[in-house]
């Protein structure tokens, strides 16, 4: 018997800030190993679309589903791994602190957040605290703190800005985990030709 794949479906979205319009009557399904590169212009809305998709904002219309091995998730943000420019760790903590905060908010098993840190390249790193890191380095935090629960949703908004070459090889991983519903926002060419399927909005 054939398992359900991870999909994650919009139908119909709109969203508008007053008089503002960044999008109406959008609708996309994307798979697991399927990632979707969401490009246009700045302000078009990218980030917009993938805050929507997390279900960390409420669309003017339309909805968002998850379903996971067949079954629907209600409560997407807790399936999803975001990363995101704006998104903020503690600088006084260390990388080791910070994600031990969130794995016990989490209830993950123990050993979690060596993993993630591994998985960045900062596991040597891992009791410095965050406020000695480089801007990449805080990046690849980022990128630690969304894969820490093993998520069946990564979105991943500019996740090579400010990385090195080895840091965009992990971009790289992270788009071709063929487990995950993958969406990338961003207006690198390199980094959409990741993905086999393109979203233009805007």
């Amino acid at each position: 018997m054939s398992v359900a794949p991870t999909r994650l479906v919009a139908e119909g979205l709109a969203m508008r800030y007053g008089r503002r319009r960044l999008f109406e009557g959008l609708s996309v399904t994307v798979e697991a190993g399927a990632p979707l590169a969401v490009t246009g212009a700045n302000g078009a809305g990218k980030s917009t679309l993938l805050l929507l998709l997390a279900g960390l904002v409420s669309p003017t219309a339309g909805t968002v589903a998850l379903t996971v091995d067949g079954r629907d998730i209600p409560d997407r943000p807790l399936a999803v791994g975001f990363v995101a420019p704006a998104l903020q760790l503690y600088e006084p903590l260390t990388a080791r602190e910070n994600l031990d905060f969130l794995s016990r908010a989490r209830r993950l098993p123990a050993g979690a957040t060596d993993v993630a840190l591994d998985r960045v390249g900062l596991l040597a790193r891992a009791d410095e605290p965050l406020a000695t890191f480089s801007t990449g380095m805080r990046q690849r935090m980022r990128i630690a703190a969304a894969v820490l629960h093993r998520p069946p949703v990564l979105l991943l908004d500019e996740p090579g800005a400010t990385l090195d070459a080895a840091g965009r090889a992990l971009v790289e991983s992270l788009v071709a985990e063929s487990s995950c519903v993958v969406v990338v926002a961003t207006n690198d060419p390199a980094e959409a030709a990741l993905c086999p399927r393109r979203l233009t909005i805007g």
